[in-house]
């Protein structure tokens, strides 16, 4: 229905059908999705989308009817559309982002814009740039402001207000709560935080209820308010419980609010809090994984009704299995089994609704479904040109550390099935990070070219709980590492890998990994790789983006320690034990891992006779950009596993 328009926005190229061969199609693996998330307008009339660009994201507003495009935003080079809300029928507000890396996490700016759905010049509502880029009628009249703004509330029964929190530049600010005019930008006082970087929650009828916020000491507290003037009441202090409460947002009854409650052992539960006598209840509970999302009701009702897990492959749970949201969700994954169903939006009326379906092999496709009639319409596919069938699987796997610790993560197998070589692919992050079940690219090109791969969500990892994550505080190059050495003597023992043909390979933190692995296991890994890498944890406490403000300080003398004792646990200083070849990537402006890391690796390898090849670009960041320096970096890459494991070698 949209396909070429989008298409054509995104640059995609043409059809590509990939089948399992002795050479891998790069070109397909680094070519951008035709568009990352597609909204349904309110009334049905219009698909907002957001479209990937080589280094940027824009968004695109066509009609539904007549596939025309009336609307585009974009901002250049770095600039990321990172959210987007249909705040009434015809109008839609967008958050923006930066980022300076493919592998980088997108950085809010603040910013906040809108545009009608029928086109017309895009309207800065509040941000820095105010004054200085004239993307709108209104900006003469507004001043520039050392501000944020996050939108909290889209007022469903409002079409032309919207809450924000409104974040004042400094180092520790006490945030706010305005109601804002999604036409002119005017904002109107609500409600003042009762604590240092605040987050709210309000209940069904737009009022403010909750703040969420943490101190210079870095303890979580939560604040209740019973409505709007009431005074705050402190709800949990984290101090003194030793635990995080979230509020996910108010039942129906708009008395009873859930809360997301870590728990000293175990994964974290959702807790009904009766906010007039502070009453809880448990209402749900896994133990395996905490809750990874909240499914709220259909059209303007979004209150929440259930939870999305990630407890090996992607799961559903309702609070009332026989709620309407339940039957739909049960019916449409009942039409896509195997497959993570997500409702994007959906009209106010609840009688379409915009589904996402996905799987390991399924890198996303967008149905359009009509409640009453039970019929799904097929609007587009992020990434046509792969056929799901021809894809590898992704297998859920647990095993046990030798310390008893229960440990979650997937193999990805090649289609051509046996014994094969095994990639060791540990995640980036690490802290507070995890590897989901879904199409990964990467994964999918390394199965590809025959390749087992193995992903471990060693502790230090999110999503199983505060005691598994914080019990990697501290435990870089040691329990972390060790759960990844653990998991791959596992996956040998398990007969899914041939014990003289594994390497190990990672991005960033898994670089890291990938490079203290084949220090302290010389004998179980053939070869290793390291993309955008952390090897010198010392140098993270002068340079790089992290330690430059007090917060990211606090931070690194928190999870990874002190500087005097992290030499000892630094791949620069473990090169003479490393005796398998190392490939080592990295950009000239990464200012995550900044590049001077991966320089320093490469002398201290060469310097200790290690056979060294590397890959440098001076203009891309923290993970490449340029789909030529992907695809570069990527022939290199599996060329350099195709002579150490015998895999296949790019096109």
């Amino acid at each position: 229905m949209i396909r070429g328009i989008l298409a054509a926005l995104a640059a995609c190229l043409a059809f590509v059908s990939l089948t399992a061969s002795a050479q891998v199609d790069v070109d397909a693996f680094v070519r951008k999705d035709q568009f990352v998330d597609i909204k349904l307008s309110p009334n049905g009339e219009y698909f907002a989308a957001t479209v990937p660009l080589e280094d940027s994201t824009a968004l695109a507003i066509t009609s539904r009817q007549g596939n025309k495009l009336l609307a585009t935003f974009g901002m250049g080079k770095n600039t990321h559309v990172d959210g987007f809300w249909w705040v009434s029928p015809d109008r839609v507000v967008i958050a923006m982002a930066e980022k300076y890396g493919s592998l980088d996490e997108p950085i809010p700016t603040g910013e906040l814009y809108a545009i009608g759905a029928e086109g017309g010049k895009p309207t800065i509502l509040v941000g820095y740039r105010i004054g200085t880029q004239q993307v709108g009628s209104n900006i003469q009249q507004k001043k520039a402001e050392r501000v944020s703004a996050y939108l909290i509330d889209s007022l469903s029964a409002d079409t032309k207000n919207v809450l924000v929190a409104i974040w004042p530049w400094g180092e520790e600010p006490y945030t706010r709560v305005e109601r804002m005019d999604v036409f002119t930008g005017r904002r109107v006082p609500v409600a003042r935080a009762p604590v240092r970087r605040a987050h709210f929650t309000t209940d069904n009828a737009g009022a403010v209820r909750f703040a969420r916020g943490r101190g210079i000491d870095n303890i979580s507290k939560l604040y209740h308010r019973s409505g709007e003037g009431a005074e705050w009441v402190l709800v949990n202090d984290e101090a003194t419980t030793h635990r995080v409460e979230v509020p996910l947002g108010f039942a129906e009854d708009n008395r009873t609010a859930y809360l997301q409650v870590e728990q000293a052992q175990g994964t974290d539960i959702l807790v009904a809090y009766d906010t007039t006598n502070g009453e809880r209840r448990e209402v749900f509970r896994n133990v395996n994984v905490d809750p990874d999302g909240v499914i709220y009701a259909n059209g303007v009702r979004d209150f929440p009704v259930g939870l999305f897990l990630s407890d090996g492959r992607s799961s559903t749970t309702f609070f009332d299995a026989g709620a309407p949201e339940a039957r739909l969700y049960r019916s449409l994954e009942g039409a896509f089994p195997g497959q993570a169903v997500v409702i994007t939006s959906s009209t106010d009326d609840g009688k379409e609704v915009l589904v996402n379906v996905s799987s390991d092999r399924n890198p996303g496709e967008f149905y359009l479904f009509d409640t009453q009639a039970k019929k799904a319409d097929f609007l587009l596919a992020r990434r046509q040109w792969f056929d799901p069938a021809n894809m590898a699987e992704q297998r859920p796997v647990r095993l046990k550390a030798r310390d008893g610790v229960d440990l979650h993560g997937y193999l990805t197998l090649p289609r051509a099935g046996g014994k094969a070589p095994m990639i060791v692919l540990p995640h980036g992050g690490p802290f507070g990070v995890r590897d989901y079940w879904g199409f990964e690219r990467e994964t999918q090109m390394l199965a590809q070219a025959g390749y087992t791969v193995l992903q471990v969500n060693y502790r230090g990892s999110g999503g199983y709980g505060r005691r598994f994550r914080q019990a990697g505080a501290r435990e870089a190059g040691g329990k972390m590492q060790d759960d990844v050495t653990d998991a791959t003597r596992w996956a040998i023992a398990e007969g899914h890998a041939d014990p003289s043909r594994i390497c190990i390979y990672g991005a960033s933190y898994g670089a890291y990994a990938a490079l203290v692995g084949v220090a302290k296991e010389p004998g179980l890994y053939k070869c290793a790789a390291g993309y955008v890498g952390l090897y010198d944890l010392p140098m993270m406490f002068q340079r790089g983006d992290v330690q430059e403000t007090r917060s990211g300080e606090t931070f690194l003398r928190e999870w990874y320690g002190d500087k005097s004792a992290l030499s000892a646990v630094s791949p620069t200083n473990m090169a003479d034990r490393i005796k398998s070849p190392v490939f080592l990537a990295a950009g000239g402006e990464d200012e995550r891992t900044p590049v001077e890391h991966t320089e320093l690796m490469e002398r201290r390898l060469k310097a200790a006779g290690v056979p060294v090849e590397s890959l440098y670009y001076k203009t891309e960041g923290h993970g490449f950009y340029k789909p030529e320096h992907q695809k570069e970096y990527y022939t290199r890459l599996l060329a350099f596993f195709s002579k150490h494991l015998g895999g296949a070698t790019a096109k």
